[in-house]
This record gives C-alpha cells, sequence and structure tokens, in this order.
C-alpha cells in the first residue's frame, strides 16, 4: 500500500509516520514544507493542480493528512486547517489515483459540553474559538467532497513529543523549573478543567487503522474518560518525584493568579492572568469513542501515566 503523509514533521505526523514505516506492507512518502520531507510543498499556498501532478505521478492508495496550524489568529489558522484541506480535496478529485482520505480533525470542533457527558460523532459542532472554526470547515469540505474518506477527531493528544506551550507542556516546565530551584511549593492556576486526554502513539495506531479500513464520516478518538488537569498535575509530581506541594490558584481572576507555566511574579510585579484552557471547550470534554472501537477495531492502550511520564523525561531534560 503506498501511502501519502502530509505533515510528517508535526506533533502527531512524526508518530503517525513511525507507525506506517513499522507495517512491511506500506510505502511511505512524505510530503511537506521541511526540507527532510521527501516531496516539498506548501498546502497553505500551492495549487490544486500542482498537488493534483504529484498524485498522478506517486499514485497514493491512501493520503493521510496530519498538516495544520494549532496556533495563530483567524486568518492564519484559515489558511492552513481550512484552505489547505481544501486544496487537498480538489487535488484528489482531480487526480486519477483514487486515494483515500484520512484527515485529522480535533475535539475541538465540538466545543463545550455538559460536564459528565460523553460526546459522539452525531453531536451538533459548536466550537468556540477560531481554532476548532477552522478544523469544522475542513472537515465539512472533506464530507462534503465526494471522496472515499474519513475524519479522525482527536480530542487531547499527550505523550512525548507534547509542545511545551500546551497546557500538559507548561504544567511539566513549570515543574522542572521548580525542581530546579529546589521550590517547595507551585501554585498553578487553571486546574479545574476536565479533558480527554489520549496518547500521540495511541492515534498513530488509529491513523493506521483507518488508513486500511472502509470506514467513512467522523471518528473520535480519545480515551473516553475526563481527567481534571489538577489531577494530572498530580500525577506529574509522582512521576517526576517533585516533593513539594501544589497550590491550584483557580479563583475569580486577580493579583494572585497565575497561568500555567507562568512563573510566580514577584510582589512589586503584576503577575500573569491565568488564561484560559485554549481549545474553546470550556470547563469539560469527553469522547465517546464506541464507533472507533466497531468500525476500526481500535482502543487506546496508552494510559495517562504513561503520557505524563514521557513528557517529565523530555522536559527534564530542557536545560
Amino acid at each position: 500500500m503506498r501511502v501519502l503523509l502530509i505533515g510528517a514533521n508535526g506533533y502527531l505526523g512524526r508518530f503517525v509516520a513511525d507507525r506506517l514505516l513499522a507495517d512491511p506492507a506500506v510505502q511511505l512518502t512524505a510530503l511537506g514544507r521541511g526540507d527532510d520531507a521527501d516531496v516539498r510543498f506548501d498546502l497553505a499556498t500551492g495549487s490544486p493542480g500542482a498537488l493534483t501532478r504529484f498524485l498522478d505521478a506517486v499514485h497514493p492508495g491512501v493520503v493521510v493528512n496530519c498538516a495544520g496550524a494549532t496556533r495563530g489568529g483567524a486568518r492564519e489558522l484559515t489558511r492552513h486547517n481550512t484552505v489547505a484541506v481544501a486544496t487537498v480535496c480538489e487535488a484528489l478529485r482531480r487526480s486519477g489515483c483514487g486515494a483515500r482520505l484520512v484527515q485529522i480533525g480535533c475535539g475541538a470542533e465540538y466545543g463545550p459540553s455538559q460536564p459528565g457527558s460523553s460526546t459522539a460523532e452525531d453531536a451538533v459542532p459548536r466550537p468556540g474559538g477560531p481554532y476548532g472554526v477552522s478544523k469544522l470547515a475542513a472537515t465539512e469540505l472533506v464530507l462534503g467532497s465526494g471522496l472515499d474518506a474519513v475524519v479522525l477527531r482527536v480530542f487531547s493528544p499527550a505523550g512525548p513529543g507534547t509542545p511545551a506551550g500546551s497546557p500538559l507542556g507548561r504544567l511539566a516546565e513549570a515543574m522542572r523549573r521548580a525542581m530546579q530551584a529546589g521550590d517547595g511549593e507551585l501554585k498553578l492556576g487553571g486546574l479545574g478543567v476536565q479533558r480527554d486526554f489520549v496518547d500521540v502513539r495511541d492515534v498513530a495506531r488509529a491513523v493506521h487503522a483507518a488508513s486500511l479500513s472502509a470506514a467513512q464520516g467522523v471518528i473520535n478518538i480519545g480515551s473516553g474518560r475526563a481527567v481534571r488537569l489538577r489531577d494530572a498535575a498530580a500525577v506529574l509530581a509522582r512521576v517526576a518525584g517533585y516533593g513539594g506541594a501544589l497550590h491550584e490558584l483557580d479563583g475569580p481572576p486577580g493579583p494572585l493568579r497565575t497561568a500555567i507555566g507562568h512563573p510566580r511574579a514577584d510582589s512589586d510585579h503584576t503577575p500573569p492572568v491565568a488564561y484560559p484552557y485554549p481549545d474553546g471547550c470550556g470547563s469539560w470534554q469527553q469522547a465517546d469513542v464506541r464507533t472507533a472501537r466497531d468500525r476500526l477495531g481500535w482502543r487506546p492502550r496508552i494510559n495517562l501515566e504513561e503520557s505524563l511520564a514521557d513528557i517529565w523525561m523530555e522536559a527534564a531534560c530542557r536545560i
């Protein structure tokens, strides 16, 4: 099976590439903006015609799109998450390769949900920010393209390679600084949200399974269990061997409230205000993952403690 992987150098894409390369039946070609891609191509600025010519030359059986942006203004997010996917869909429609498309979506497309609920694929999406809107628009383009396509809505990925700017990445960095300074207490804000964390290696397994399946439409990829960020912090402290006290500052915004990963300000400075969890999904999100089980034969295997241990190992190695 010849697979074209777009975004192989990204957070998810690196693990998807490793998973696909481990399958001896897969011939992998990586397309991206970096110098180490097999083919250099920028989806946000490249034309569908140019991509079509490449598809006709390589003739992949599956195209996996892991490319996209998680940060930036509405214009940048639209360009990288929506316009880029429109380019992929149009190129596949024009091409004679007949490839299957596996698109990586995200749980932020759903927006806020009721505490205690599990979000299934038939939920009405109400994204709470420009990132979720840009990804939802991409999903709608894929679903309306007429292609053989599936969208994997990945909830909150965790594990090795977690970006330092993500909530879990900032949490690990704050703990590393506290341990390095010998600080016996760590004050953090923004720990009240609950998210469905899924290990990035389990996400890669889901992409592999989706590539081999005939499933179409939207499929949630998560653990099926919401975890409060303060509980994740406690687990991280345990795996890191941090013996200090964790103080949560989750009251109304005020002069003592600080964001995850930001150092506490000195008394003569105004400390930063805690930022909301950046996905626009409110205080709760939990995936209903029965469709992934039934249609892909996929279940998460890696627990959050292992994911956090890997995040900590990488944070601890930073100087």
